[in-house]
C-alpha cells in the first residue's frame, strides 16, 4: 500500500501534536538508530559527539580572541569567559543549521518509506531535530563543564534553558517540514539553504555582541529568528538572569504559527511525493 493513496491527511495543530504523541516510540527508535549510525565503525565511536564540540570550541576560541583579539566587553575577560559566551551562539545556530540543511533531502533520502511501506512521512524532521537535539545536550553538557572548570560555578537559571529552546524547535520543526517537501519538487533548494545558515550564521550574534554592529545596521539581528533564542540562552545559562518572558511568549507564539503553516504544507504536498521520487 503507498502513501499516495487518495485519503486526506489531517493538517490541524491538533494533528501535529497527534502524529508527534502517537509515533514517538518510533521517533526514539529512529533517532537512535541514526545517532548511532553516524558513529559506527570508528574507533571513537560516540566519544566523537563530545570530542567534536570540545575541537570545535577550541579551535573559534583561538582564531577570534587570540588571531583576531575580539572580546564581548565583560571588563576583566579572560579567553575561557570569551569561550563560554561564543560557544553558546555556536550550540543555537548548529541545532537550527542541522535540521534545516538536512530538511530538503529527508523525502529524497527515503524514498523507500514513501513508496514501498505505509509511513508517518511527517515524523521524518522530528528523527532530524532529535539527532539534532542529542548533539547539542553534548554540547551543552561540554559548556556546562567548561564553565565549573574556569568560573567554578553554574547558573540556577540554568532550569530556564529547556524554556527557551522550545520555541526555537518548533520553529525549525516549520521550516523543516516546508523544505523537506519544496526539496522533492525543487531540487535546487538542497544546494541553497547551506549558503543561507553560513549567512545566517554571520547575521547572528554568535561572534559578537548586538550592540557591536552601528545602530543603522541592528535591525538585521533584530529580525533574525535566532538573536532572540541566543540572547536569551545566554542570559538563562550564563548571566544568571531570568528570561525575557514577554518576548519569549511573543516568539512562542509566532513560533508554533511557523510550525503548523510548515505542518498544514507538508500534509497538503506529500501525496505527490511518489510521483516524483
Amino acid at each position: 500500500m503507498r502513501d499516495t493513496i487518495n485519503q486526506p491527511y489531517p493538517a490541524s495543530p491538533r494533528a501535529l501534536f497527534a502524529s508527534l504523541w502517537r509515533n514517538r516510540e518510533l521517533i526514539a527508535q529512529l533517532t537512535r538508530r541514526e545517532v548511532l549510525s553516524r558513529y559506527r565503525g570508528s574507533v571513537l565511536g560516540l566519544a566523537w559527539s563530545f570530542f567534536n564540540p570540545l575541537l570545535m570550541l577550541v579551535v573559534y576560541t583561538f582564531v577570534f580572541s587570540v588571531v583576531f583579539k575580539a572580546r564581548w566587553g565583560l571588563g576583566d575577560e579572560s579567553k575561557a569567559d570569551f569561550a563560554i559566551v561564543l560557544f553558546v551562539g555556536m550550540i543555537i545556530h548548529g541545532l537550527f543549521a542541522e535540521c534545516v540543511t538536512r530538511a530538503p533531502g529527508l523525502i529524497l533520502g527515503n524514498v523507500n518509506y514513501v513508496k514501498k511501506v505505509v509511513f508517518p512521512l511527517e515524523i521524518l524532521p522530528w528523527v532530524a531535530a532529535g539527532s539534532a537535539l542529542f548533539h547539542s545536550a553534548v554540547s551543552i553538557a561540554v559548556l556546562l563543564m567548561v564553565q565549573l572548570v574556569f568560573q567554578h560555578a553554574l547558573a540556577a537559571t540554568v532550569v530556564f534553558l529547556p524554556i527557551v529552546l522550545v520555541p526555537l524547535l518548533f520553529a525549525t520543526m516549520g521550516l523543516a517540514w516546508f523544505l523537506s517537501s519544496i526539496g522533492v519538487y525543487v531540487r535546487d533548494i538542497g544546494q541553497t539553504i547551506g549558503i543561507f545558515t553560513t549567512v545566517l550564521l554571520f547575521l547572528s550574534p554568535v561572534f559578537y555582541p548586538v550592540d557591536a554592529l552601528p545602530e543603522n545596521y541592528r535591525i538585521l539581528l533584530l529580525v533574525n529568528p535566532l538573536t532572540f533564542v541566543i540572547e536569551d540562552a545566554r542570559r538563562v545559562l550564563i548571566w544568571g538572569q531570568a528570561p525575557n518572558w514577554t518576548t519569549l511568549m511573543i516568539y512562542a507564539s509566532a513560533s508554533f504559527g511557523i510550525a503548523w503553516f510548515g505542518f498544514w504544507w507538508f500534509q497538503r504536498t506529500r501525496r505527490g511525493f511518489a510521483d516524483v521520487v
